[in-house]
């Protein structure tokens, strides 16, 4: 019997350690089969040097909120350079997401930027507190 199971996420580490992870839908051990998976990729992982773990599914308020953000993440959102350091400029200390794109002078197209570098990191959020909206406080990210 040839048994498979496909693990979700594969990362490399800054000191080029791995980890291999399954991101379930639903939280707990899952069943059976997910249980028997997790124990005999727990063992692999180990025997290669890698890291296991099963995590915990995004809250709904998380959820929602990246897939808000990933309908932004490609490349054509963040590409005007010009309206990227604006949106930079804008959000160089933390302040309402309203008041940045506000500031910006162009809503219509910071709005999507402000979107996209959040999606990137350049900028942050608070993502696990509520949905995102105009009052959501929004700053520097650690890709800044």
């Amino acid at each position: 019997m040839v048994r498979s199971w496909v693990p979700q996420l594969f990362a490399r580490y800054a000191d080029g350690g791995a980890l291999l992870a399954d991101c379930p839908a639903v939280a707990g051990v899952g069943g059976p089969a997910a249980q028997r998976a997790a124990r005999v990729l727990a063992q692999v992982c180990e025997g290669v040097g890698w890291v296991y773990r099963r995590l915990e599914p995004p809250s709904p308020v998380v959820a929602a909120n990246v897939r808000w953000l990933a309908g932004y993440r490609h490349p054509r959102f963040g590409a005007d350079g010009v309206l990227r350091e604006a949106v930079l400029a804008a959000f160089a200390e933390p302040r309402p997401l309203a008041d940045g794109v506000a500031a910006v002078g162009v809503p219509l197209r910071a709005g999507p930027m402000v979107f996209h570098l959040l999606w990137s990191g350049v900028l942050s959020a608070g993502l696990a507190e509520r949905p995102l909206d105009a009052g959501t406080v929004v700053g520097r990210g650690v890709a800044a």
